[in-house]
């Protein structure tokens, strides 16, 4: 009698953690761009940040968003893909226009180029939606004819996955080459590996489909393993060589 007593608080109160969960899984994968938007706007200065972070992310989210159609899941995660698209544009732009206005080579770059040597360092963001744009309609067309194969679809689920996993490797690269993590935000890394964290909790415990809890428990090793090396980094710092560029002038990924 007492449990039924308290179904009217316990089923809103359960109504409304499922609503907060969901709508942190829509737009906390995007937090942790805030302060690396921020300081980027503030240094006028890019070069810490590896947009290939934003290549993974998009196509991440694309193929995501393509699996859907082949095997529906939880809307929020849906809803997540399009608002971390949108957030990866806006990344993209400012990051260009940050750099095409620091760059000394007036030589424009364009993506209609087709030079393998400067994909993804193109001199418009337009250029960048153009790629964008590109992929999604390859890729949407092929899944457009093969939607009907299971194997497909579910390869379709573990490349999405996968690829957001691979997320935070472009940057841990970038800080291994450079034996550095100057001008990356460690904030960004912390709310990645926080966000990630809960993103991994939500999968398993809403019986998301498997690609997605383990590709999740792989993205938070990196995360680790990016904080690492800003602690080691941190600790023993690489001494500068003879003559060597300001780290401003340094190509980020």
């Amino acid at each position: 009698m007492e449990a039924e007593g308290l179904d009217w608080l316990l089923v809103p109160l359960h109504r409304l953690v499922s609503w907060g969960a969901a709508g942190a899984m829509v737009f906390g994968g995007v937090v942790p761009y805030i302060p690396q938007y921020r300081d980027i706007r503030r240094t006028q200065n890019a070069e810490g940040f590896s947009t290939y972070v934003c290549l993974v992310l998009l196509v991440a989210n694309i193929l995501r968003i393509l699996f859907w159609f082949g095997r529906h899941f939880e809307s929020p995660l849906l809803w997540q893909s399009i608002v971390m698209i949108l957030t990866m544009l806006l990344m993209l732009k400012l990051c260009t226009e940050v750099r095409v206005a620091n760059e000394l080579n007036v030589k424009r770059r364009f993506f209609a180029d087709f030079d393998p040597h400067h994909f993804w360092h193109w001199s418009s963001f337009a250029d960048y939606v153009q790629c964008v744009l590109a992929f999604t309609g390859v890729a949407g067309y092929i899944t457009y004819l093969s939607i009907d194969s299971a194997l497909f679809v579910e390869t379709l689920g573990f490349l999405a996955v996968l690829t957001e996993a691979m997320l935070g490797v472009p940057q841990l690269y970038r800080n291994h080459r450079h034996q550095s993590t100057e001008g990356m935000s460690i904030k960004m890394v912390l709310m990645w590996t926080s966000g990630d964290t809960f993103k991994t909790a939500y999968f398993l415990l809403n019986g998301a489909p498997l690609q997605f809890s383990v590709c999740g428990l792989l993205q938070v090793l990196v995360d680790l393993a990016i904080l690492a090396q800003a602690y080691a980094f941190a600790r023993h710092p690489a001494k500068p060589a003879p003559h060597a560029a300001h780290p401003a002038s340094a190509k980020a990924l």
